[in-house]
């Protein structure tokens, strides 16, 4: 991975003003903090020499006032602009997975673990380091210059030995940044094995495998552990070096400052000042290797953000659409003409698909033309039968060959329920009115299960439409996918979980949409397939995992 530059913040429009409004605050606070230096010598010196301390005495507290505000307005500004820029980050990372295919997103455990933790780390960074990289930059240089008109030879010892300390800070930050990405791809295994050992745990249960995965998440548990805690190391041995760097310096020029005032060869105030400014030299390097460590995960976690963002150059299109991608809209009859537009026909020419790292193709050579009306896909576990429909729903890329289909709307065996209320989640996609919905819930027989509801359609779901049977989420599905207005409906399983009388109303409302549109449907029930227009059977071949098909 290519190391990150915090310039490329910039790149991303609605966080520039974040960035910038930090680095303004930074500049600010280290113009004040020389004005602080003069003004507290002033008020030592007048107060030896015996003269009034009134004004000297105002300027201190006055320019006390405005390094505290400052000092707030930094947490308050840095606060504000991790969230913003860590929310913008991911809304726009989120959008990005969105935008591809299903293999050019990356692995699951990564993609979570980058998208909620890996945002998170991103607040300390842009709230705390970016200030700090600020001054860094600017005040070493502003309290140097200033050294050099007061007292020059302090301002020698300062220039000589303040770039031992980003020297030393890049040389222990680079094994760190390493540490960090091991801790980092540790992480993400982590949460990639802890969430297949979730998905699977109903399987795992079943055949009596789930106690064996305890000891594979503890060694994977072991490994971050191990990885944090070297960081955690490293980060303390940096930052002692660096404290022991910077208070070896400002004691080689508070000695020479020392012999020379005893001798009388400056004057106390010039004396003062320097002792005030060559700390500020050191100081916001010193807070930039300390902050670089705490804010070390965002970092890696905004390179690898940054280059999720950057755009690819893309392949031989294998998927094209018919039709533009318009928001959904109520299903009704008076769309009839449109629906039989013959251009929503889907035609699929020698496609061939392997998951990425698979030995064998799930699908090889398969060439279908599906017209309007009601296509249904049956066929063996593992014969691609979700893989076909998640190829026209242009969710995945063909390995060869090409894939034509109008717009579509997918229904997968475990479909995406929000956390929200009934109409929130029928009108997903679409602007239907409440009669419609109540019209659609009654095609599907939930007509009556809504109204008992005491808020009725206001009612709320619980995430993954916690509160409903399987059998109900099912048809709720079905009932959004009919008020869609998407030329294609691509059904998985449809009537699964649904017992008889429930599956006969959802085979009714599948006959009804294919009558204008492009319906396909996989299944195992012979109910559905006796009102097919069109059956296409993928059949595993006895020795390799290639498809053929029949029609």
């Amino acid at each position: 991975m290519r190391p990150f530059d915090p310039r490329l913040l910039t790149q991303v429009p609605a966080t520039r003003r974040p960035v910038v409004a930090l680095g303004a605050i930074g500049v600010v606070q280290g113009l004040a903090t020389i004005g602080l230096a003069f003004a507290l010598t002033n008020l030592v010196v007048a107060v030896v020499e015996g003269r009034e301390v009134v004004t000297p005495g105002s300027w201190l507290v006055g320019l006390f006032t405005v390094r505290a505000l400052l000092a707030v307005a930094n947490e308050l500004v840095g606060s504000w602009a991790g969230l913003r820029v860590s929310t913008v980050l991911r809304e726009r990372l989120i959008a990005a997975w969105m935008e591809r295919d299903a293999d050019s997103r990356p692995e699951a455990g990564r993609a979570q673990a980058l998208a909620t933790q890996g945002m998170t780390s991103i607040e300390p960074y842009v709230a705390r380091y970016l200030p700090a990289l600020v001054s860094g930059a600017f005040l070493p240089l502003l309290a140097i210059g200033t050294l050099l008109l007061v007292d020059w030879p302090s301002a020698l010892i300062v220039a000589l030995t303040v770039p031992l300390l980003p020297v030393f800070a890049a040389l222990i930050g680079h094994t760190t940044e390493k540490s960090t990405q091991r801790r980092w791809q540790s992480l993400s295994a982590l949460s990639g094995h802890f969430l297949d050992v979730m998905r699977g745990l109903p399987t795992l249960s079943s055949y009596g495998r789930a106690e064996a995965q305890v000891e594979t998440i503890a060694t994977v548990s072991r490994r971050h552990r191990l990885a944090t805690m070297q960081t955690l190391r490293l980060a303390f041995m940096s930052a002692a070096a660096l404290e022991l760097l910077a208070t070896i310096s400002v004691a080689l020029v508070a000695v020479t400052v020392g012999i020379r005032l005893a001798n009388g060869a400056m004057p106390l105030d010039t004396a003062m000042l320097a002792i005030l400014l060559a700390p500020e030299a050191y100081w916001p390097i010193r807070r930039v290797g300390a902050e670089f460590h705490a804010a070390a995960d965002g970092a890696v976690a905004i390179g690898d953000v940054i280059n999720e963002l950057a755009p690819t150059t893309p392949t031989v299109p294998t998927v094209t659409h018919s039709r533009p991608n318009t928001a959904d809209r109520a299903f009704s009859p008076v769309q009839d003409a449109e629906m039989r537009d013959p251009r929503c026909s889907v035609v699929v020419e020698g496609v061939t698909y392997g998951y990425p790292g698979a030995a064998t193709d799930v699908l090889s050579h398969l060439s279908l033309e599906l017209p309007i009306g009601l296509t249904v896909v049956t066929g063996p576990s593992g014969a691609g039968k979700s893989t076909l429909l998640e190829l026209l729903a242009g969710l995945r890329r063909p390995s060869a060959g090409t894939v034509t289909a109008p717009r579509s709307h997918l229904v997968t065996q475990r479909p995406f329920l929000a956390s929200g209320t009934v109409r929130d989640n029928l009108t997903l996609g679409n602007d239907s009115t409440d009669d419609e919905l109540w019209d659609m819930l009654r095609e599907v027989g939930l007509e009556g299960m809504v109204a008992a509801f005491e808020q009725g359609l206001d009612t709320r779901l619980g995430d993954d439409g916690f509160g409903l049977s399987a059998g109900q989420r099912a048809r709720l599905t079905l009932a959004r996918a009919a008020l869609s207005n998407a030329p294609m409906v691509l059904l998985d399983e449809p009537t699964a979980h649904l017992d008889e009388e429930s599956a006969a109303l959802a085979h009714h409302m599948i006959q009804r949409l294919a009558a204008l549109r492009t319906v396909v449907a996989v299944t195992h029930r012979p109910e559905l397939l006796t009102l097919a227009d069109k059956h296409v059977q993928l059949v595993l071949h006895p020795t390799t995992a290639l498809a053929e098909v029949s029609s």
